[in-house]
């Protein structure tokens, strides 16, 4: 009975079991594994870019820049990924970030059903551009908050999850 207390005991102060330490693992691989459908769903490189995703009270935004100020060809990337994205979702579909997720985001089902009630504008910046959206209504403002809260846990980007 004491060895099995000291094994123990040893597991937990050098990390754990390996099943808690391959479940690290396989969050890291999963990241990875979306890094990469994002890159190819997106059209550019997911560590050459900088992806924020912003609350706000009638909704949120979607905002990415290239890291490098001097590369065009990553924000020319950027900007037309971000536009088609802007109508993509206008349209009710929501197929890109389904794939990049290797799922469903929570959100856009609601998005999808309240699509009338969602304006999406592209807005370009200088290293590349961001998608506002807004809803008309408390249910499609909560979908965009849902799905932006998503992202922000998914691409792991810190941004802060209470709406400002």
């Amino acid at each position: 009975m004491k060895q099995f207390v000291l094994c123990c005991a040893a597991a937990l102060i050098c990390g754990g079991t390996p099943a808690a330490q391959q479940g690290g693992q396989t969050a890291a691989h999963n990241h990875d594994k979306m890094m990469e459908r994002g890159q190819e769903g997106m059209g550019f490189s997911q560590t050459a870019t900088t992806h924020h995703f912003l609350l706000q009270k009638a909704g949120g935004s979607i905002q990415v820049t290239a890291n490098n100020p001097k590369d065009a060809a990553t924000r020319d990337e950027i900007r037309m990924h971000l536009q088609h994205i802007a109508h993509l979702f206008s349209a009710g579909d929501f197929d890109i970030p389904m794939f990049v997720h290797d799922q469903m985001p929570p959100g856009a089902a609601e998005m999808k059903k309240c699509k009338g009630e969602i304006r999406y504008q592209y807005v370009e910046l200088p290293e590349g551009g961001k998608v506002v959206m807004s809803g008309s209504n408390p249910s499609a403002v909560a979908a965009i908050q849902k799905f932006l809260r998503f992202q922000i846990e998914e691409h792991q980007t810190h941004d802060p999850e209470k709406v400002k």
